[in-house]
């Protein structure tokens, strides 16, 4: 009996220490270190990956402990930051719970497209090519956009995104979050005024293109909404630097009879589209403009702008503008 009792307190202690290692095994601190997991990879060669990378340190205690959680068949896909104190437990949690790194994917106001999509491929370390989405007419109608592009639709802000996401979720991520910014008041705003929501985008990105203040965005607008009523030509100089290839610059008399029908120095009413991916506060600019008679602005070199009702004070402005440029030089 007394054997019998020996012999169990041995089985027991070996039981003990087995179930001690397997739940204590892999507890440990490493550096950062970045797993890929493709697409279709299984269980079993994910575990190898990380003991390869020296994550865990028995790959068949891993795999047990994953198909005890009932994970085995949700392998997800992407990039992921294992780092510092890590356990069996916490890498299951990181890889199946927390899933793969997210990037940061700023979109200033005011960036046009084709900077955009090279801004995404340069964070994703890709070549994607976006201009079968860019002008995708399928895409275009499932978003109900009246227009050959989508310029101007891809909402500007802060977005996370991972490694893998594809060039059509992310353009799907952009759209849907103009659409929840343009919501129906502003719909319905841009039907009081008599503009399509196409026409209110194309406005905004004018004054996205002009404005460096936010507290001129809305006296931008009137002006441009006051040139509209009496036919006359906006002449906005964001519509030529859009037309005209590289940085932008000061724009000369040869680049203001530039042929297109962007050029609304040429053409009279908006433009076909939007020069660029406007943000809220200037399509709320193109929709409730300030009310005045103005007429004409120009920049004052400090990020401000003069606003007159008359060519004779544009001219007087544009003067003081040249003298005040010469003294600081």
């Amino acid at each position: 009996m007394k054997e019998i009792n020996t012999t169990t307190s041995i089985v027991i202690t070996i039981l003990i220490i087995l179930a001690t290692s397997v739940l204590s095994i892999n507890n440990r601190e490493i550096n950062a270190t970045i797993i890929t997991i493709e697409k279709g990879m299984s269980l079993n060669t994910v575990s190898e990956l990380l003991l390869d990378e020296d994550v865990v340190i028995n790959q068949n205690i891993f795999k047990l402990k994953v198909l005890g959680r009932g994970l085995a068949s949700k392998v997800p896909t992407g990039k992921f930051l294992i780092e510092g104190k890590i356990s069996d437990a916490i890498i299951i949690d990181l890889i199946f719970n927390k899933g793969p790194i997210k990037l940061k994917l700023t979109i200033p106001e005011g960036l046009q497209s084709k900077k955009l999509f090279k801004n995404i491929n340069s964070l994703l370390n890709t070549d994607y090519d976006f201009d079968q989405y860019f002008e995708s007419q399928n895409i275009l109608e499932q978003y109900n956009i009246s227009a050959k592009t989508l310029e101007g639709y891809l909402y500007p802000n802060t977005y996370y995104i991972y490694h893998n996401t594809t060039p059509k979720e992310i353009i799907d991520i952009l759209l849907k979050e103009f659409w929840n910014q343009f919501d129906k008041n502003l719909q319905d705003r841009a039907n009081q005024l008599g503009f399509s929501v196409h026409e209110v985008v194309t406005l905004a990105s004018i004054i996205e293109g002009e404005a460096m203040l936010d507290s001129e965005r809305e006296t931008i607008s009137s002006v441009y909404h006051n040139r509209l009523k009496i036919n006359m030509k906006l002449q906005a100089d964001p519509t030529i630097q859009y037309i005209l290839s590289g940085p932008p610059k000061a724009l000369s008399n040869r680049d203001l009879r530039v042929k297109s029908d962007y050029n609304t120095y040429q053409n009279y009413g908006l433009p076909p589209g939007p020069i660029n991916n406007p943000g809220i506060e200037s399509i709320k600019a193109a929709l409730y403009p300030e009310d005045t008679n103005f007429l004409f602005f120009v920049a004052q070199g400090d990020g401000s702008h003069a606003f007159t009702t008359n060519e004779k004070d544009h001219e007087e402005a544009k003067k003081i503008y040249k003298i005040n440029k010469r003294k600081n030089k």
